[in-house]
């Protein structure tokens, strides 16, 4: 079993700047992939980023060159450092956690989310 959990959301300027996180616990050695996914009212919840156990990232075009994500060697924590925020941005971001395994078995963790609001 893998635990996540988000924190750093809060109220933004556009144009600002916001950093949030995802600390893991449980069997994090098992972790293959985290993610970050966003759901906004109304909207289905989409694909943000993700960066794999070697540290590759990739990104949705909606927010590359905007946001970047990154993770600790250990695997415990990831973070979105997320630069010139868009009101468009504004939705609930969660953590996703696939392991290694996740093909055969379908598994995957999500944490509870952290509301982010861009606004003036």
């Amino acid at each position: 079993q893998i635990q996540l959990v988000e924190s750093g959301g809060g109220l933004v300027q556009p144009g600002g700047s916001l950093n949030i996180s995802c600390a893991a616990s449980g069997s994090t050695y098992n972790i293959n992939i985290m993610a970050w996914y966003r759901q906004a009212p109304g909207m289905q919840r989409e694909w943000v980023a993700q960066i794999s156990h070697r540290g590759v990232s990739s990104y949705s075009d909606s927010v590359k060159g905007r946001f970047t994500t990154s993770r600790d060697d250990a695997k415990t924590t990831m973070w979105l450092q997320m630069n010139s925020l868009e009101p468009e941005d504004t939705a609930v971001y969660y953590c996703n956690a696939r392991p290694y395994y996740s093909d055969l078995t379908g598994e995957d963790y999500w944490g509870q989310g952290t509301q982010v609001t861009v606004s003036s």
